[in-house]
């Protein structure tokens, strides 16, 4: 009998195994909770997807003119109150540190934070209508029942909540960390390290903040029993070993992370996962950073719309800076000090617009392995992706870097593009992403 139910158990993981997602160890195929959920966060992928996305660009590209406008006309009246009051100095150079990292009281103040995001992920609310919970043990010992206190305990309530840390901590989590709906992660004031384990995984869910956390050398999952809320745990098989991976899941909002040197992507975003902005984070020691869309095959894609903005790509990187599939994506003042492939590419007609970014191309050190080349369209014949849309406006080209672009130059708008303003061009992308990844916050004090 013992022998039958061992076997049994084997031929279940075996299932479950072979119909496994990119990047999740994916068990709702064989389980009705994760099927009901799945339903639930298609239906608000489509509520959430923009139909005049190009509304959201200028959206952007406004707030980062009107920023720089109120950081220059203030610039000599903080100096003055600074000397009286002695605060320290304000350190903002965009439009989203801007709205909360010059006040002295941030940390009585988290939830403004919440008004701050811009791009495709704006209406993220993450924990705000929740409690504060603090988290006080960096352990990971039960993925069952995790201890009070602990990080896994509180991502898995079903309330929303907003969860701080007690102090510095590394937390190396033995399987991946299954996030709900309406969370903050906030690792402000202190130094918070996800590291040497399991990843962060956002699936089926809506409403996430990660916020100042350094992530890196994350492994591949073996799977296993794990809770994904208070009122669930079942069966995971592997999980890739992704810095975050967001499966299916909308109004997420990744800010001021620093991540390195994962398994799989730094960040991986699919499944119709849309409405998500990445902002003001740092990346390096890595090969594939980021994929927007795991599979050709998968058509549901188009609804993707993600801003990545003010980030920094730094040493050690390779390629996919994002790769995308199908979607939208707007790349919009970023600096890419380093590259070794490419930094922008993708397949299956995505557009990528890309706005005010500063990219500085490797020294050609072999004639036979020149990657100067901003852009790569992935599987695809010239005379395929010459009408896809990919647009540089305004972007900076160092060391005889070159963005390829295609599409029409005159392509249809829901409105004229005189409505439109022109990014920050890519000369400020030094100073717009001078303070990107994690940050030293003490209270009382500026950020």
């Amino acid at each position: 009998m013992g022998m039958l139910n061992g076997l049994l158990y084997f031929l279940i993981i075996l299932i479950q195994t072979s119909i496994a997602v990119e990047g999740v160890g994916v068990e709702e195929y064989v389980d009705e909770w994760w099927q009901n959920r799945e339903s639930e966060a298609r239906a608000k992928a489509l509520d959430a997807y923009h139909p005049e996305p190009f509304s959201v660009v200028d959206h952007l590209n406004r707030k980062v003119h009107t920023a720089f406008a109120e950081m220059e006309g203030n610039k000599t009246n903080n100096r003055r109150e600074l000397r009286h009051k002695k605060r320290g100095p304000c350190l903002a150079t965009n439009p989203i540190d801007w709205c909360w990292r010059c006040d002295p009281n941030w940390a009585k103040t988290r939830k403004k934070l919440v008004d701050c995001v811009i791009g495709f992920g704006r209406k993220t609310i993450g924990g705000k209508k929740g409690k504060f919970y603090t988290v006080t043990d960096a352990s990971d010992n039960d993925l069952v029942n995790p201890k009070p206190g602990t990080l896994r305990y509180a991502v898995t309530r079903d309330e929303p909540l907003w969860i701080i840390f007690a102090r510095s901590m590394v937390i190396k989590l033995n399987e991946e960390l299954i996030v709900t709906s309406y969370k903050t992660i906030d690792g402000r004031g202190h130094q918070v390290h996800i590291a040497y384990g399991g990843q962060i995984t956002v699936q089926f869910v809506e409403h996430v903040i990660i916020h100042s956390l350094h992530i890196h050398d994350q492994k591949r999952g073996e799977g296993g029993m794990i809770r994904s809320s208070v009122k669930h745990y079942g069966m995971r098989t592997f999980s890739d070993g992704d810095g975050i991976n967001i499966f299916g899941s909308t109004n997420i909002w990744v800010d001021h992370v620093s991540m390195s040197n994962c398994m799989d992507g730094l960040i991986d975003v699919i499944q119709s996962s849309t409405a998500i902005t990445i902002s003001n984070s740092h990346f390096t020691e890595h090969d594939e950073v980021m994929l927007f869309g795991a599979h050709d095959e998968y058509s549901e894609d188009k609804i993707m719309q993600i801003t990545l903005a003010f980030n920094h790509f730094g040493k050690g990187l390779k390629q996919r800076m994002p790769r995308g599939r199908y979607g939208f994506f707007h790349v919009v003042n970023n600096d890419y000090t380093h590259w070794l492939m490419y930094a922008v590419g993708g397949n299956q007609n995505p557009t990528i617009i890309s706005q005010g970014n500063r990219f500085k191309a490797p020294p050609v050190t072999n004639p036979k392995h020149n990657a100067s080349e901003v852009t790569k369209r992935e599987f695809t014949e010239e005379s395929i992706w010459k009408d896809w849309l990919w647009k540089s406006e305004n972007d900076l080209l160092l060391n005889h870097a070159f963005f390829i672009q295609s599409g029409p130059k005159k392509y249809t708008l829901p409105y004229s593009r005189k409505d439109l303003i022109q990014p920050k061009h890519g000369n400020y992308v030094h100073q717009i992403t001078r303070y990107a990844g994690t940050l030293p916050c003490k209270e009382n004090k500026p950020c």
